[in-house]
């Protein structure tokens, strides 16, 4: 299948007269795939023996995401010589032009925080690649930009909307025309590979603010409730069969939060399985003015399980000495994935689809449902550290577990 005329827009930037290339909008509309196979047909008709920068979150994950789906395309290897170094994260592309032979070097860079901007400090790029820009530290992006000094350096541009606070937005897209700048604004349908089923499943599985960016394409505040009340399915059916877990947010003097769940096979739902919260533990050591301890909560632990065999305990990741308890107790335990803002939309992501499903004897986690709310404002999303904690939970189980089975 062919390419639609906004992926297009993207081979044909590098014979524009603009600097710079965002990409930006929905997800799985071939942003990062297709610019990379551009950026390098760019460079490697304009330069010879120069270095450039291919930049992500991490390297590895630009490693995953960019260069290896990049060696995979056949039009690629027909088309140059290509040697990936994994040791030294850098591929060499070389094409031979009659007797004339090229040769350039893509050298990947993570910016992971705001001291990553040390790593690119001090090369001389002929132009870099900057993947889902809105997740990396300004200061790493900046100085990404400034290592662009050669003529006819260009700059790659992509991600995913975030808040329209979010720094990328303010300074590069809003300010498109003051920075030559190329914006192509993208929605699914500019992705013609994905089938109507594809489209109805992705416009199915996301909400609220996670539909308007993921979906539509849109740059919006978060507000509002976390979790649509509308897509939370209660039910007062237990499976007889299942793996059993149990995932908890720990806390002190802060409320101690612990729930088990029944994952049982479903084939009417999205992954085959659905998973109900069947039963919880809840102490807040502040409200009751009763603290407990490591002992303590394994104790309830226990109980909670009341004699069901569980597969794993998943817990808060900074819990080591309660994780450490736990397992001398012979329980299984894993720490959290604790990537919150990506946990939640796992999570919301489940509960569209019915696969996470509440029993109503589980009242802690009904009224924080009820409560569990977006922070005003801010460049970066941000929940209200309140009426959070069987919302932690519930998020760990999902993006720790859940995700593992490749429901969403």
């Amino acid at each position: 299948m062919g390419l639609s005329e906004k992926q297009k827009e993207i081979f044909r930037f590098g014979d524009s007269g603009y600097d710079a290339l965002i990409c930006d909008g929905a997800i799985r509309t071939g942003k990062s795939s297709l610019m990379t196979a551009a950026f390098i047909d760019w460079a490697m008709e304009r330069f010879d023996r120069v270095r450039f920068g291919i930049c992500g979150k991490t390297a590895d994950g630009a490693a995953k995401n960019l260069i290896l789906p990049y060696l995979a395309i056949s039009m690629a290897r027909r088309k140059y010589r290509l040697r990936w170094r994994p040791g030294t994260r850098e591929l060499t592309v070389e094409t031979r032009e009659g007797k004339r032979r090229r040769r350039n070097t893509f050298e990947l860079f993570g910016g992971v925080n705001e001291s990553s901007f040390m790593l690119i400090q001090g090369r001389t790029l002929g132009g870099i690649l900057v993947d889902e820009a809105a997740l990396l530290p300004r200061s790493f992006v900046e100085q990404a930009v400034a290592r662009c000094s050669l003529s006819g350096a260009k700059l790659w541009f992509n991600c995913n909307p975030a808040s329209p606070a979010h720094w990328f937005y303010r300074e590069w897209i809003c300010r498109a025309e003051e920075k030559n700048a190329l914006r192509l604004r993208f929605r699914l349908e500019d992705n013609p590979a994905l089938s109507e089923a594809t489209l109805k499943r992705y416009r199915a599985a996301y909400s609220g603010v996670f539909m308007r960016r993921y979906i539509l394409g849109e740059w919006c505040a978060a507000e509002g409730l976390v979790y649509d009340p509308s897509s939370v399915r209660m039910t007062e059916e237990v499976p007889e069969a299942g793996d059993v877990y149990i995932s908890v947010d720990y806390g002190t003097m802060n409320p101690f939060s612990a729930g088990l769940w029944r994952v049982a096979r479903d084939p009417s739902l999205r992954g085959g399985v659905r998973a109900v919260r069947i039963r919880e533990f809840y102490h807040d050591g502040r409200g009751s003015g009763v603290s407990m301890t490591d002992e303590d909560y394994c104790g309830r632990i226990e109980e909670l399980a009341g004699g069901l065999k569980v597969k794993r305990v998943i817990v808060d990741p900074s819990a080591s000495s309660f994780i450490t308890a736990l397992r001398r107790r012979g329980f299984t335990v894993l720490r959290a994935k604790n990537d919150v803002l990506d946990g939640i939309r796992v999570t919301a992501g489940l509960f569209r689809a019915g696969v996470i499903q509440i029993h109503p004897c589980c009242r802690d986690t009904v009224r924080e449902l009820s409560l569990y709310r977006w922070a005003d404002g801010g460049e970066r999303d941000a929940v209200v550290k309140e009426n959070d904690h069987a919302m932690d939970d519930i998020r760990y189980f999902a993006n720790t577990i859940l995700t593992k089975r490749r429901i969403l």
